[in-house]
């Protein structure tokens, strides 16, 4: 029975101390983080025009071809396995119409 007890018990203090412990490190990572993202008047010229760029729209319309260049890519991926293991399975049927996630522009 005592041996249950101290198991407990060591088990409940363990909680409580990773849990303040794991608090405290999160807190500290959190808040280098929020100094990263945050302009503030102590910033440099050259990071407040690398944070005034990255909001552009030419950027943003930049990314989204990327994002949408990888979606191909990725669903191209998808149906070359997908036809790779309907021939394993011995399943050989036509081939599905290929989909695409992106949008049209």
């Amino acid at each position: 029975m005592s041996n249950q007890n101290n198991f407990a018990g060591g088990f409940l203090t363990g909680a409580i101390f990773g849990g303040i412990v794991g608090g405290i490190v999160g807190a500290a990572i959190v808040s280098t983080r929020y100094k990263e993202l945050t302009p503030d008047a102590t910033a440099t010229p050259k990071r407040k025009k690398q944070m005034s760029k990255a909001a552009t729209g030419h950027n943003i319309e930049e990314a989204r071809q990327g994002l949408e260049d990888k979606i191909a890519q990725l669903n191209n991926a998808i149906d070359d396995v997908r036809q790779q293991l309907s021939d394993v399975n011995g399943n050989l049927h036509e081939e599905e119409p290929k989909r695409s996630f992106a949008k049209d522009a």
